[in-house]
Order: structure tokens, then sequence, then C-alpha cells
């Protein structure tokens, strides 16, 4: 881990970016210093709906003890099928300080959670950053574990380097017309999603876990199997194996269900079948990406 006074000059940097926010790839440019609102509809302090120990992740993030997860309100797409909708669009949450959201963490680490995990926490890094340096001072010691759409900006993750030790983006699509059909997502959406994937790569590499199969270092890409081919499960998986790596875990989801607005889009109103998802298994074998965990179906 990083000495404090790099972590506090990191700090330093991160918060100037919310001035005329460009925390993330969307850079709409409020001055969330002053509480003002972008797309994200955050200002700020961070928003948190809830934290405790989580046992729903992938085996080495889960344990046998549990992640220590922290949800993040809000977020900065809009997925008209998101599982966890009330959280990421509707606002639910409570506005919490610095100093408690550190607290938050060594609460999960007395409770002898494996690591703490932030859920959709891109828009908020600057403040995620600087409870994490307290939280270190204080005697925080477990990995920490960045569990993202994907849609991060590379600026930010560079503040990241040296203290996340797990990250865990979403690889969504590759048709930007999808992204931006299902997830309200701008156009650079592939771009800066694979850029996100690559910097995180770059940072942390391979998964790593101790002698009983804990995660505690690396990267595990997550993509969900959407009805209809939208995803494009083929050729998101084509390319982490292309320029990524095929040693990447990965984290291939059967779970999707018509959560939130999926009602009003008649494609993706379904789950998927089982011809669907072993489709989506073939590809992963054929790309060579041996690494990571399926779900059953």
């Amino acid at each position: 881990m990083l000495n404090n006074s790099i972590i506090k000059q990191r700090v330093k940097e991160a918060y100037a970016l919310l001035e005329k926010c460009r925390v993330c790839p969307r850079e709409c440019g409020v001055n969330r210093l002053k509480n003002e609102q972008g797309f994200c509809r955050s200002g700020l302090l961070p928003v948190v709906s809830s934290y405790n120990f989580h046992h729903g992740e992938e085996p080495p993030i889960s344990g046998y003890r549990g992640s220590g997860t922290i949800f993040l309100t809000n977020c900065n797409l809009r997925c008209v099928f998101c599982q966890n909708y009330p959280i990421s669009q509707l606002g639910v949450g409570n506005e919490v300080t610095i100093e408690e959201l550190a607290r938050m963490m060594l609460k999960l680490q007395k409770m002898g959670c494996h690591n703490i995990n932030f859920v959709t926490p891109t828009h908020f890094t600057p403040q995620i950053l600087k409870a994490i340096g307290l939280a270190l001072e204080d005697g925080l010691t477990i990995p920490l574990l960045w569990n993202s759409n994907g849609y991060d900006s590379v600026e930010m993750l560079r503040l990241l380097d040296g203290i996340i030790n797990i990250y865990l983006p979403d690889a969504k699509y590759i048709d930007p017309q999808m992204a931006q059909r299902y997830s309200n997502a701008p156009p650079n959406y592939i771009d800066l999603n694979l850029a996100t994937i690559k910097e995180m790569w770059r940072q942390v590499g391979s998964l790593v876990v101790d002698n009983d199969g804990i995660a505690q270092k690396g990267l595990i890409v997550r993509h969900l199997v959407l009805p209809e081919g939208i995803a494009d499960t083929k050729q998101v998986l084509k390319i982490l194996a292309q320029e990524i790596s095929t040693n990447v875990s990965v984290s291939l989801m059967s779970q999707y269900f018509p959560a939130n607005k999926a009602s009003s889009y008649p494609e993706i109103n379904r789950k998927i079948s089982h011809e669907e998802y072993n489709d989506a298994l073939n590809c992963l074998d054929k790309e060579g990406l041996h690494e990571g965990w399926i779900q059953p179906y």
C-alpha cells in the first residue's frame, strides 16, 4: 500500500476534478464542490444505500466469511434492465460524511469480511479515496475491491493505482447503439470501457488468491449475457482475449431477468434461454478464456 503522504496528494488531485466535474468519462462539468449535480445526480458527499457482508459474489470474493459490500447510490449509466435500480436510478440511500464512510470499512473488517467491496463507486471516486486514507490510518488492512460498471475515467483510475487491490468491472456491450439504447451510454462507451479494463489489468494483472482461495489482487471482468444477442457476447469475449489476455478471469453471468424498465422493450422482456447461455459458454471456450466462473443454468 502507498504511504499516507502519497494518498493525501492523490486525494487532492481527485477533489480538484470535482470543481468542473470530470470524475467519470461523461465530464458533466458541474461544480460538485458546491453540491451541483450532473448526470449521476450526485453532489459533494457520498451517498450510501447499505453496507454489510455479502455472499453473492464470485467464490474468491465472497469466500467463506463474505465480501464487505458498500453500495453507493446513483450511477453514471441508466441501464433499463438494472436489477439494483432503486439504488442506481431512484436514489435510495443516505448522504454520509467521509469519516462515516471510513468507519463503515473498519466495521466490515471487524465483522470478518474478506475485503471491502465498493459497489458502483465510479462517481464517488474522490470521496472514497479520501475515506480509504482515513481508514488506513485507523488500521484497515484487508483488500480493497472496485466493483464498477466499467465506465470509469482512466485518469481517475490512475489515482487508485497501488491502492485498489481487486478490480471487478463490467464489459456490457460491443455495439455503441446497443449501449445507448439499453444503458443510455454515450458514443464513447465502448472505447472507454476497453480503456478502463486495460488500465485495471495494467495495475493488478491476473487474479491472485491465498491458500484458502480468497482473492488478494487482480482483475475479474463480468459479462451479463442478454437476450437476442444484444450484448454480442461472442465479440465481447473475443476482444477480452485479444486485447487483454486469455489469462484474464471472466465471470460469465446467466442471471439476467427483466427488471426496471425492461418490460417496455419486448426483445429483452424475458430471461435468457438455455441455448443462449450455452452459446456464450462455447464462445468462452473458443477464445481460450478458461479462468473465471460460470453460473448454473
